[in-house]
């Protein structure tokens, strides 16, 4: 099966950008917080404090993405530079994902 070329969003707020890549670094250094934890076999329930915590900042990457695909990328396809119901359906898709047993 032959790769498929990266796609592009059809605008990125450059400000949510900024915040996601903050959060994504903070997000990276936390992990390797609560790595360090488990091998210093720290108590359970201060590990799953930051697993937590971790869990939550990358709920907030996710919503902001979420918010920028609704503005851009399926304001775009409402536009007739796409077909809308794929793009809900990919979005759809996206955030049921994990989610089902």
């Amino acid at each position: 099966m032959k790769p498929q070329p990266a796609r592009k969003a059809h605008g990125v707020d450059p400000d949510a950008r900024t915040r996601n890549l903050n959060r994504l670094r903070r997000i990276e250094g936390q992990v390797r917080g609560i790595a360090k934890m488990v091998e210093e076999d720290r108590y359970c329930i201060d590990i799953l404090d930051q697993v937590a915590a971790v869990e939550k900042a990358l709920r907030a990457v996710s919503a902001e993405l979420v918010k920028n695909h609704l503005r851009h990328c399926v304001r775009h396809a409402l536009a007739g530079h796409g077909n809308p119901d794929t793009i809900i359906e990919e979005l759809t898709d996206a955030l049921t994902r994990g989610t089902r047993s």
